[in-house]
């Protein structure tokens, strides 16, 4: 097993690798290769089978930092993943006929209220892991479930997971929930 460091300096040399050197086919396990013993691996899978238009290397860098930010955050990193792939497949100019933008689909004014440039996609990912770092924390003495509360609040507002004691009634939400709960089982299967 390659180390994680020696395989990020490889991928973020791909694109300027010409086509017929061997280290470009190395990059295949990330996309369709054996189960990994590395998360940021899992991760990379996931989002190169997402979205077609991100490159390998694109894809291990936002890996790495879904990691991160998410470890920072007390959250398994596969569940900030999930929920980026679901939020955005990790586009960093994906923006939503709601006006949502960047990696972590933040409002103007959400990503304003923390902080964060929504097509930054470093400061995406952090200020998501951030936001719903603290919602499962702030959910965890009040829900048996914090993790699709948090979700809930990330999608339809903390506002209405109050107003409902919990996962909102609204088909979007608990599809979304539902969904991201896919893709974390997903990201778990890459892995060994």
């Amino acid at each position: 097993m390659p180390r994680a460091d020696h395989l990020l300096n490889v991928a973020l040399t791909w694109p300027r690798l010409d086509a017929r050197v061997d280290g470009i086919y190395g990059l295949r396990p990330l996309l369709d290769g054996p189960r990994q013993h590395m998360v940021e691996a899992a991760i990379v899978r996931g989002i190169l089978h997402t979205n077609l238009r991100i490159d390998p290397a694109s894809a291990l860098r936002f890996a790495f930092e879904t990691s991160r930010a998410a470890r920072r955050n007390h959250l398994a990193p596969e569940f900030l993943a999930a929920t980026l792939l679901q939020e955005s497949a990790y586009d960093p100019d994906a923006v939503s006929a709601a006006g949502a933008a960047g990696l972590g689909q933040f409002t103007f004014d959400t990503a304003a209220d923390y902080g964060v440039d929504p097509f930054d996609p470093d400061s995406s990912i952090d200020g998501a892991a951030s936001l719903i770092g603290g919602y499962v924390a702030g959910y965890r003495d009040r829900y048996a479930d914090p993790y699709a509360v948090a979700l809930a609040a990330y999608n339809a507002g903390p506002g209405a997971v109050d107003r409902y004691h919990g996962v909102p009634p609204y088909a979007e939400t608990r599809e979304y929930v539902s969904d991201i709960a896919d893709r974390q089982a997903r990201l778990y299967s890459y892995e060994k």
